[in-house]
Order: structure tokens, then sequence, then C-alpha cells
């Protein structure tokens, strides 16, 4: 063996525990205290509606040159879903920045 395959085998270990923590310690957590579990609940619906959202402003076009790349009209509104919300929720994060830092300046 040599010490890329090492390092790569190692990585993939790392990378499962790391998703397994991930898992596991929130649902740990959750069950002793149900309260947090509520907001973050909350957290996933109003990503879910934003999603939601999203997808229905996104357009289906397709370009010739997106054909011949395999995209079809619904992964093309996927991907236009993904890219909409993350201008929504950069743009709600850099409000919330501002926001926060006036409010802090007043205090």
């Amino acid at each position: 063996m040599e010490a890329i395959d090492i390092g790569i085998y190692l990585a993939y270990l790392f990378f499962g525990v790391g998703l397994v923590a991930a898992i596991v310690l929130p649902l740990i957590s959750a069950i002793k205290a149900p309260a947090g579990l509520v907001k973050s609940l909350m957290g996933v619906g109003g990503l879910v509606v934003l999603f939601v959202l999203a997808y229905a402003l996104s357009g289906s076009e397709v370009t010739t040159k997106a054909a011949a790349l395999g995209i079809t009209e619904s992964s093309s509104k996927l991907i236009g879903a993904g890219l909409t919300l993350f201008y929504i929720v950069f743009v709600l994060a850099a409000i919330g920045i501002v926001v926060s830092e006036i409010n802090k300046a007043l205090k």
C-alpha cells in the first residue's frame, strides 16, 4: 500500500466518523431537550417554504448547449430553484447582518 492509499482510507474513515457524529449527536441532544427540536424544525420548515417559493419562481428553459450536456427541463428547474434559494438566503443573511450591526451600534 502506498502512502496515498492510506491517506485516502483515513480520509474516508474520518468522513464516516464525522457523518455519524453529525447525525447522532444532534439526535441525542434533541432527546434530552425536545424544546430545542421545535426550533430546529421551524428552521427546516422555513427553508422548505423558501425552496417551494424558489421552485415556483424558477424557469425550466433549456438551451441547446445544456441539452447537449443531458440537462432536462425538470433538472433545469431544480438547478434554477437551487440558485434562487441561494440568492434569497444570501440576501436575507446580508440584511440580518446589517440590521444586527445597526442594532448593536445604537445600544
